[in-house]
């Protein structure tokens, strides 16, 4: 068996074992598929009146300075509001900066030039952990910002919402169905439909099999990119080879090593 052959099997043996709960296989599952996300948004929210007009998955946000965060799904409703649902494998992944940040770059995409803030609509982050990273033994976790008025605590109501979701809740009702279904390997054990057919589709339809295999390959390959780049702005910084000779010992462009000396110094 050649390489190739051996990390086409690889390929085939993780897929059965990847769940909704993988963030790049809920992205694969959830792109374009806004009954998905619809059902995802009500059950954990609590509302019936969502409707869903548009979704990206795996989009790329930045801010005025360039910091940026590549957002799970970000999905908007008929009312212009936002949504951001990330999965969040790692405690240290679901911290409270990270969702101020994304809430911030939320906004920020939100408002355009000439919009008054007032106009704004709501927008909601929404992390849905693999673990009770608030340790309270409850499904949801609403965050939301109040006024202090002497002894009471009233809602600010700017429209900024976050909510964490606790992956380890199994409770028989709507959330724990939905969490067991985030933690699914086999769509037949899985109670929404809507889910399990996305997750069939890339699990068992040859089609949808090639696909998601060919997903992974291009992941592997921005993976060895990336690491060659990091290599690259580090042989810069240092300055003892040539970009010739750096373009060289990383296996990029020339061009590309190029456009990371211009980002290095820009970033300087």
């Amino acid at each position: 068996m050649n390489t190739t052959e051996q990390t086409h099997r690889q390929d085939l043996e993780r897929l059965k074992s990847l769940r909704y709960m993988d963030d790049d296989f809920m992205s694969v599952c959830l792109a374009d598929n806004l009954e998905g996300v619809e059902l995802i948004l009500r059950i954990v929210l609590g509302r019936k009146d969502i409707k869903i007009k548009s979704v990206r998955t795996q989009e790329p946000m930045k801010n005025l300075q360039g910091r940026s965060a590549i957002l799970d799904v970000h999905a908007i409703d008929s009312a212009d509001k936002e949504f951001d649902v990330e999965i969040q494998r790692k405690d240290t992944g679901a911290g409270a900066k990270r969702a101020r940040h994304n809430s911030s770059l939320l906004d920020a995409h939100i408002l355009k030039t000439g919009d008054d803030t007032e106009d704004i609509p709501d927008s909601y982050v929404i992390f849905i952990t693999e673990n009770d990273v608030m340790k309270g033994n409850q499904p949801t976790y609403p965050v939301e910002r109040y006024i202090t008025i002497g002894e009471n605590k009233v809602l600010f109501g700017d429209g900024s919402h976050i909510l964490y979701v606790n992956g380890k809740y199994r409770g028989n009702d709507e959330i724990g169905k939905l969490m067991h279904d985030f933690s699914c390997t086999n769509p037949e054990d899985m109670n929404y439909e809507l889910l399990a057919a996305k997750a069939r589709y890339f699990k068992q339809d040859e089609k949808g099999v090639a696909a998601m295999c060919k997903i992974m390959e291009d992941m592997r390959n921005e993976a060895v990119q990336n690491k060659a780049k990091k290599t690259a702005i580090h042989l810069i910084k240092l300055g003892k080879m040539s970009l010739e000779e750096i373009a060289e010992a990383t296996e990029l462009s020339l061009d590309t090593v190029k456009e990371l000396e211009n980002q290095s110094m820009q970033l300087a």
